[in-house]
């Protein structure tokens, strides 16, 4: 059994059923105590300043093993090659440099199935593998993503789940928090209390649209400025709330690497379901995807307001008065 990070969300079944543990580098990074001290452990080893902090966290957590053994290391990395950051394959090369296996996925960018389906296959080939074990993988995962699609469903129909822990169970499918096993024993809990929780009486509903927030405390601060996150659009997406029992259609309907206009669609249609006030569109720093902000403020038809981050911490004075000033313009 080998610990297998990747670098975002890939077919987990696949690890899974090759007996791998799946570990998702960015909730290790960003969880951790020390996750100031990683962005600059990459930049002490050569990685420039003006380049994203996730990344240069997904490098320190492979790569240094003094901050990382607290969670038992990697052994070898998927990295996804298309559909994620443009910075991905340097970050390869680095991780090669410091002597650690590497494994590239590829999602095709038109959503070929028959190129999807290669591209899982040839995973399975590398991990060893066969279609019969995945599939069973999938149909044990698809009953524990029934019942995150229930706390998300509490989050902005029956109004008893808050943003942060909306955001917290969908973010964790990416690995199931490297053990399926225990994180549906975790999502049974919360469930249980949940489902008997008082409802929030928040004046203001937004989305979350965006990759997940490198800030620390920006769910908790918008609830003390009386408004709440029902829906978290990349999220959301990682939980897969699909029903197919095709894997490659799965992976297919997950819109985060295939272009911003798909996700559009998506979000509009959530706007509508969930009641939405306005939108918080987060973007990283030095990231290409803030170039996409200009086609979302084009085609979303509530208000929005784009922050953005760099590295890991509380929310910074200017955001919380932008913040502050876009929830009273709502209201």
């Amino acid at each position: 059994m080998a610990r297998i990070g990747i670098t975002t969300t890939v077919p987990v079944e696949i690890i899974l059923a090759a007996g791998h543990t799946p570990v998702d580098l960015n909730n290790i990074f960003i969880t951790s105590p020390d996750a100031g001290r990683m962005v600059e452990t990459a930049e002490e080893a050569g990685y420039p300043r003006n380049i994203c902090g996730w990344i240069k966290g997904l490098y320190a957590v492979v790569v240094n093993k003094e901050l990382n053994a607290g969670f038992g290391g990697i052994d070898k990395v998927i990295a996804v090659t298309q559909g994620d950051c443009s910075n991905t394959h340097a970050l390869m090369e680095t991780y090669e440099l410091a002597g650690v296996e590497t494994i590239p996925f590829a999602y095709p960018f038109d959503r070929d199935y028959d190129l999807l389906k290669l591209q899982m296959e040839k995973l399975m080939d590398v991990l060893g593998t066969d279609w019969a074990a995945v599939n069973a993988v999938k149909k044990q995962l698809d009953k524990l993503r029934l019942q995150v699609a229930e706390i998300d469903r509490l989050t902005w129909q029956a109004n008893t789940v808050n943003g942060f822990n909306n955001h917290l169970y969908q973010v964790s499918c990416s690995d199931f928090n490297s053990d399926a096993g225990v994180f549906a024993q975790d999502v049974d809990r919360f469930l249980t209390v949940a489902g008997n929780a008082c409802e929030y009486a928040e004046e203001l509903r937004l989305g979350y649209i965006g990759v997940p927030p490198i800030f620390t405390d920006l769910y908790p601060y918008l609830e003390t400025m009386g408004a709440r996150v029902v829906f978290n659009e990349v999220q959301r997406q990682f939980a897969m709330p699909f029903a197919t029992a095709d894997l490659v259609e799965q992976y297919r309907l997950y819109t985060y690497p295939y272009g911003v206009f798909g996700r559009i669609k998506d979000i509009e249609a959530e706007i509508e379901r969930r009641n939405l006030d306005g939108i918080i569109h987060y973007v990283q720093s030095f990231c290409f995807r803030q170039i996409e902000d200009m086609i979302l403020r084009q085609k979303l038809a509530v208000p929005i307001l784009t922050i953005e981050g760099d590295n890991p911490g509380r929310l910074d004075a200017r955001t919380r008065l932008r913040l502050d000033s876009f929830l009273e313009m709502l209201r």
